[in-house]
């Protein structure tokens, strides 16, 4: 009987000992995001590891299955780092980090969005090259990367997204030719400005691009 006994409170205190984050992909990548940044604000104060649904999070929109499809931390301001734990995020929408002091490369990570329609990661301090895995954002509409450090070309992979409505890439240090096939050829020059080293739209025949990374 006392055997008995011990299994039933075991089976009782179990869940309260084990946190229910472990279980939750997406509960634990928003904590990732939470523990890779400076909040003074206290924006991402409700983000608490030890409930188990994160649909209850501040500035977190879920759908009918509870699967988180919204970030909006625009303006929070937030320093630190993006982290790849965010490409975990199946059914993401719309992913708002615009204007804050973020820092430290675009993780290539956030290429398994699938249902992404806006990234918009404009007015940070981000650095490095635009990932070309972003390509495969095929319905994405909105790709706001203005306003940060960027380098590097343009990944020519990006002429893949058809979906595409909206690009900024202005006031960034990228360099290279500019695409001009697929849906960009219907950008105008207003997405690229303000990047010294970019040499002008490529002409089809004429310029020749070079896929290296570095300009």
């Amino acid at each position: 009987m006392a055997i008995c006994t011990f299994f039933h409170l075991l089976l009782v205190v179990l869940p309260i000992i084990v946190p229910p984050a472990t279980a939750n992909v997406e509960g634990d990548a928003l904590f990732a995001l939470r523990r890779a940044v400076k909040d003074p604000g206290l924006v991402l104060q409700s983000w608490d590891p030890t409930l188990v649904d994160p649909c209850t999070w501040f500035h977190v929109t879920c759908d009918s299955d509870n699967r988180i499809t919204r970030l909006d931390l625009g303006n929070a301001k937030l320093s630190g780092r993006l982290v790849p734990e965010l490409g975990k995020l199946e059914r993401l929408q719309y992913l708002e980090l615009y204007m804050n002091e973020l820092a430290g490369p675009i993780p290539k990570e956030l290429g398994n969005l699938k249902s992404l329609l806006s990234l918009d990661l404009y007015h940070n301090n981000l650095t490095g090259s635009i990932p070309s895995s972003l390509s495969k954002l095929s319905n994405l509409k909105f790709l706001r990367l203005n306003g940060n450090r960027l380098s590097g070309r343009i990944p020519r992979e990006l002429t893949k997204l058809g979906s595409l409505k909206i690009l900024d890439v202005s006031n960034n240090d990228l360099c290279g030719t500019i695409p001009t096939a697929g849906s960009f050829s219907k950008f105008t020059e207003e997405s690229y400005m303000n990047n010294s080293r970019l040499e002008g739209p490529e002409l089809m025949g004429f310029v020749r691009y070079d896929a290296g990374g570095s300009c």
